[in-house]
């Protein structure tokens, strides 16, 4: 009999876990209702809505998880057992899943477009956000949703009444039961394992941490990336303070930029334009990460660095650190602002105070030398 109600059943060809695709299979698994997940952006976003997929198993017992994201998005989901299917917004995808029966849609973001995209496939229960049928405009799809939904609409609840981190506003939007802290879902294939090893080995050394200073940012809101000026004071000031081995990370757009804070400076280039999972190698392969509030805090995050970010346009009561770093905050009168345009003659950035990254680093030294008692630490220590 074959074992077409199992949930790693396609039809066109044995799933990746066994060649018999029937009953008698060791992971045969009956599947529990259809799950749909829509959270298209933004990329670092995306990566921390990983969070949610342990909650949603607690929820949904033997669910079979749809996750629909943006087609640069994708990559950041790799690896993740926990996801059944990953389809991209792209028409192809969407119309290979438009014949599937959805028992529940969870829509994270507040856009048009994925809630257009959940409402195509018409699901039995709807969870997140809507859209009013009369106007267009985005609604919350339950009442547990309405708190997340009126931050978006009143700074002053955003920026300065609410405590709580996205990780929790988005778990409790969503109706996904009491709150458990779960982290991040990060993982490699082996593949990767062997990159980020190689990386540690010509980093690194025996006893020498070593740091990431993420140096980008994307352009939605450009001032979350300190100038080259500023980057290299800090790299000059920490150079003072440890024998630590900095390393330089960052995506395509940041090649130059990187090229000109490296300038004369003991610090390592990382790669930064040979894709999404080849950065995340390279995070990896650092014990502590300096870095704007940009996906690559959000990777470290992920992969259990100690992680100093530091914030000026945007909220750092939102970031969830879980107990492993130091969160470094602009000194600036303004913030958070949101704001994706400034002409400020003194920038939040320039308020920042170097010193106070610099104490951050080292505590995430210590942290890292507390950690680890063997001359390497492990490659990584995933929770799943």
């Amino acid at each position: 009999m074959y074992a077409i109600n199992c949930r790693h059943f396609d039809g066109y060809k044995p799933c990746s876990k066994s060649e018999d695709c029937s009953e008698n299979c060791p992971h045969f698994e009956v599947a529990g209702c259809r799950i749909l997940l829509v959270h298209l952006g933004a990329m670092g976003a995306v990566l921390r809505s990983t969070s949610l997929l342990p909650a949603i198993r607690r929820k949904y017992a033997k669910a079979h998880i749809t996750w629909v994201t943006k087609p640069h998005c994708k990559p950041l989901l790799s690896n993740v057992s926990m996801i059944d299917e990953v389809i991209t917004t792209n028409r192809e995808d969407l119309d290979s899943i438009n014949g599937i029966d959805f028992d529940v849609a969870l829509v994270i973001d507040k856009s048009r477009e994925a809630i257009g995209i959940a409402h195509s496939l018409n699901p039995g229960q709807w969870f997140g956000f809507k859209m009013n049928p009369i106007n267009g405009g985005i609604i919350p799809a339950t009442e547990a949703a309405t708190r997340l939904w009126e931050l978006g609409l009143n700074n002053n609840k955003k920026f300065f009444e609410n405590r709580d981190s996205e990780n929790r506003l988005v778990h409790t939007a969503l109706e996904l039961g009491s709150y458990q802290n779960d982290e991040y879902i990060v993982d490699f294939s082996g593949p990767e394992k062997a990159v980020i090893e190689s990386r540690r080995d010509q980093w690194g050394a025996p006893h020498r941490p070593i740091v990431g200073i993420n140096t980008g940012c994307a352009d939605v809101i450009r001032y979350k990336r300190m100038p080259v000026e500023l980057q290299r004071k800090l790299i000059i000031e920490l150079l003072k303070y440890t024998d630590a081995r900095i390393v330089l990370l960052g995506g395509p757009g940041d090649k130059t930029r990187n090229e000109q804070i490296a300038y004369g400076l003991d610090v390592v280039s990382s790669p930064v334009t040979a894709g999404t999972r080849d950065g995340m190698c390279s995070v990896a392969a650092c014990d502590i990460v300096f870095s704007g509030d940009s996906l690559g805090m959000h990777m470290a995050i992920g992969m259990k660095k100690w992680v100093v970010p530091w914030f000026g346009p945007t909220c750092a009561h939102e970031i969830e650190l879980f107990g492993r770093g130091r969160k470094v905050l602009s000194m600036a009168s303004c913030s958070p602002c949101w704001k994706r345009e400034c002409n400020k003659a003194v920038m939040c950035y320039d308020q920042v105070i170097i010193e106070d990254a610099i104490e951050g680093i080292k505590e995430g030294i210590k942290w890292t030398q507390n950690k680890y008692s063997s001359s390497k630490p492990p490659l990584l220590e995933m929770p799943y």
